[in-house]
């Protein structure tokens, strides 16, 4: 069986997206309407400049008290998140977020068309599971050359 590319796995093939300029209240409420965990912060001339996640909204707004009616995007977003190309296997996109921390990916074109988010949730168990699997072997690794 031929393991699956990002794009084949996503649940949602739009791009969920809002100006910088907008407000964080307004982003939650494009992200509740499309049932999204996350939106991407794309300019005028679709540029991808960050990506704002529930997990942002949690600890960069609702734990330090930001009113979400003030702040705008582009004071809570992650800048200039790592992003993958279509054709990437899904385990590798798993592995990088394993490795980096994240959990969303901005799908992206060699010609710079954003596509829309992989999530770790759109992995299969499998994949998943074969990327923890790498994981653990890149620590063993990095431990034994120290």
């Amino acid at each position: 069986m031929t393991e699956r590319t990002v794009f084949q796995s996503m649940a949602q093939r739009h791009v969920v997206s809002v100006a910088p300029s907008a407000t964080v209240y307004s982003a939650a409420c494009v992200m509740t309407r499309a049932n999204s965990s996350s939106v991407l912060v794309i300019d005028s001339t679709n540029t991808l400049l960050g990506i704002v996640t529930e997990r942002d909204l949690m600890t960069r707004v609702i734990a330090r008290v930001v009113d979400p009616a003030k702040a705008t995007v582009a004071d809570i977003m992650t800048r200039g998140p790592h992003c993958v190309v279509p054709e990437t296997k899904v385990a590798d996109a798993v592995l990088i977020m394993i490795e980096r921390g994240f959990r969303h990916l901005p799908v992206v074109t060699e010609a710079n068309k954003i596509l829309g988010v992989f999530s770790v949730r759109d992995a299969m168990p499998r994949e998943v599971q074969a990327a923890e699997g790498l994981a653990e072997f890149h620590a063993q690794v990095n431990d034994a050359l120290g």
